[in-house]
């Protein structure tokens, strides 16, 4: 394991909208565009949302891409050359990758959403999403996956918690401990309730773990799309709300539905040291809650 990053890190996060392409050139001309634009500008960690992958669909034929089930099928072709294409644009720029996360069947059949996160170096590595919407869930039939991972990567140690698994705090808890220092949330959402949770609980992640947390949406409309026709949210990077960084915890966020990035500047070995030297001592104080809490809770009725 490479020694914990002691230098800032730039960080993009995208704003990613869904569009239809002609053919698969369209789509690695796109990817292109958008990470030569991140790495020129600096960033050595970029973030892409949930489902930005569900644009290959618009390949599929006509009543493929208008079935949710037909789609699961109809992208399992396509997902090496969707996975080689980012894996080639992290290495020809240098830069550290999570891509935008798409259906993945299993050997069992089982379908799961998997975001790949791609190395400078050419290396690899998955997380599946682990709690699904009663959409996913019910709908459209694609499962829970298998475990939580911490990525070494020179941009620091990532976890990935992939849109509602955000909203529950022990699998953010669960990457810290294993030695997580920066959350990325990939996020697809259809209404400004399901973004608010979202981005709320990125929030209360970052100052519950005291680690920063970085939220990548799909935005706009993919009206042929059965499964990510409405998209709605602001790309962000959240920090704790302790010294040295922005009293509200917001370090950066989009201020319209423009797509495109939000770059920001973060400082881990900071945030490292808030863990042992902040204001708050939520993480320290991860003993004391487990005693507290061992004996159970007392029922108590009044009157």
């Amino acid at each position: 394991m490479r020694p914990a990053r002691e230098r800032p890190v730039t960080v993009a996060t995208a704003q990613y909208p869904i569009e239809a392409f002609d053919d698969i050139a369209g789509f690695r001309a796109k990817a292109a565009r958008w990470v030569q634009d991140a790495a020129g500008r600096g960033a050595e960690l970029l973030v892409f949302p949930e489902y930005g992958a569900m644009e290959l669909a618009s390949l599929l034929p006509e009543a493929e891409r208008g079935d949710l089930a037909a789609q699961l099928h109809g992208l399992q072709p396509l997902r090496e050359a969707f996975v080689d294409s980012w894996r080639a644009l992290a290495v020809d720029h240098g830069v550290t990758l999570l891509a935008p996360s798409l259906p993945w069947r299993l050997d069992d059949g089982r379908f799961v959403n998997r975001a790949w996160l791609c190395g400078p170096d050419g290396g690899l590595g998955h997380q599946d999403k682990q709690v699904m919407t009663r959409f996913e869930n019910d709908d459209w039939g694609v499962a829970a996956g298998d475990g939580l991972r911490v990525f070494d990567t020179p941009a620091g140690r990532l976890g990935v918690l992939i849109c509602y698994d955000s909203e529950f705090p022990l699998l953010a808890r669960a990457l810290v401990e294993a030695g997580a220092e920066l959350l990325l949330v990939p996020s697809c959402t259809d209404t400004q309730a399901g973004y608010q949770r979202v981005r709320l609980s990125a929030q209360a992640r970052a100052i519950e773990q005291q680690v920063a947390v970085v939220q990548s949406p799909t935005v706009g409309e993919a009206l042929w799309s059965p499964a990510v026709d409405i998209n709605i949210g602001f790309a962000g990077v959240y920090t704790p709300c302790d010294h040295g960084f922005p009293p509200d915890g917001v370090l950066t966020i989009a201020g319209d539905a423009t797509p495109g990035w939000q770059l920001a500047r973060l400082d881990l070995a900071r945030i490292r040291s808030l863990r042992e030297h902040g204001q708050v001592n939520n993480h320290a104080d991860w003993t004391l809650q487990a005693t507290r809490l061992a004996p159970g809770i007392e029922a108590v009725a009044l009157g």
